[in-house]
């Protein structure tokens, strides 16, 4: 999800003490970045169907907004919301119909009751400081996708229930163990990038498209052999010393494992979907078995960082690279026609 943040679309509706109405016609709602600290100057109108207070200076919600029966989408990103302050939508009967429920960038420390919205499809409590899952498990199964990255959570907990979940954020987190993912059957993407996991684990899940471990501590690349629907799989900055356990992910089309301890590249020869390869950052020293390695991505391999190996300063480097895959676009930061 982007982290900026859109230009202010008014002035400062500080500077007047006119009303701030939306078109009666519209559904729709857009306050991004009026930096308003409350909504006394805002007409809520009830045909409402998505309301955006992004990047405000709201620290309470506004009891109006519980009565908006046909509200599909909140966002209340990036504002100054605590616990305190949410406290109230657990008793917001009315938007029982919500789907979209967006806190990101706020001052929670614990999961709010979202158990009233019996519909929702998207939960985003990303940069908060919350320091565990605890009150997932109220939260609606019809959940699809769910945000809880840059917090503090230790334990993956709680989310027994989400069956139809297809995108899990919990990157940047204080996590150590990959485990209870065993009932997200239809998870396509997961992200647990920046945590201090050391060991793969998908406790059984095989139709997962992408995957990111970057930032971890991993020492081995095993853990992803029944994932044969994985098309990107992202493991830089790791402690990987050797590239294994690859040979069935015939669908993968990107793989990243820069910034680890590789010194040769292996098991990718039936990749023949891969297009994007990243090796950066490794100590691999030579290209002359590189061509085997890659026999079955060859003709359909676009991009590949090499750049900071040994191999790279060869003098040949980019030519040999450009003969190995006669189809490359991109070799590093060298963009070719």
């Amino acid at each position: 999800m982007d982290d900026e943040t859109r230009p202010p679309t008014s002035p400062d509706p500080e500077a007047d003490d006119t009303m701030i109405q939306d078109n009666p016609s519209s559904t729709v709602l857009d306050l991004t970045s009026f930096q308003l600290h409350d909504l006394d100057s805002v007409e809520l109108h009830p045909s409402l169907t998505e309301l955006d207070l992004t990047s405000n200076r709201l620290s309470n919600l506004d009891p109006r907004i519980g009565q908006l029966s046909n509200l599909k989408k909140l966002s209340l990103r990036q504002n100054l919301i605590d616990d305190n302050a949410v406290e109230p939508i657990s008793r917001w009967d009315a938007l029982s119909g919500l789907e979209e429920l967006v806190l990101r960038d706020n001052k929670l420390t614990k999961i709010p009751d979202a158990s009233i919205f019996r519909k929702l499809f998207v939960f985003d409590v990303s940069f908060n400081e919350i320091t565990s899952l605890h009150g997932l498990s109220k939260v609606s199964n019809t959940l699809k996708e769910l945000y809880v990255s840059k917090n503090e959570v230790t334990k993956i907990e709680e989310i027994d229930q989400f069956y139809d979940l297809q995108i899990l954020e919990l990157g940047s987190n204080r996590l150590r163990v990959m485990e209870n993912l065993q009932n997200l059957t239809n998870l396509q993407e997961l992200w647990l990038g920046r945590n201090r996991i050391k060991a793969v684990n998908l406790c059984g899940l095989k139709f997962i498209k992408k995957i990111s471990l970057q930032s971890n501590r991993l020492t081995s690349m095993k853990g992803f052999e029944d994932c044969v629907g994985l098309e990107e799989l992202y493991l830089s900055h790791n402690g990987i010393a050797k590239m294994e356990g690859l040979s069935s992910l015939v669908n993968l089309r990107v793989l990243d494992v820069s910034s680890n301890k590789l010194t040769s590249v292996n098991d990718i020869q039936n990749l023949q979907q891969l297009e994007d390869l990243w090796l950066n950052d490794n100590q691999i020293d030579s290209l002359e078995d590189l061509a085997e390695a890659v026999s079955g991505s060859r003709e359909k391999l676009t991009t590949i960082y090499l750049e900071n190996n040994p191999c790279a300063k060869s003098p040949t480097y980019s030519a040999t690279l450009r003969q190995i895959f006669p189809n490359v676009e991109q070799i590093d930061c060298n963009v070719f026609a």
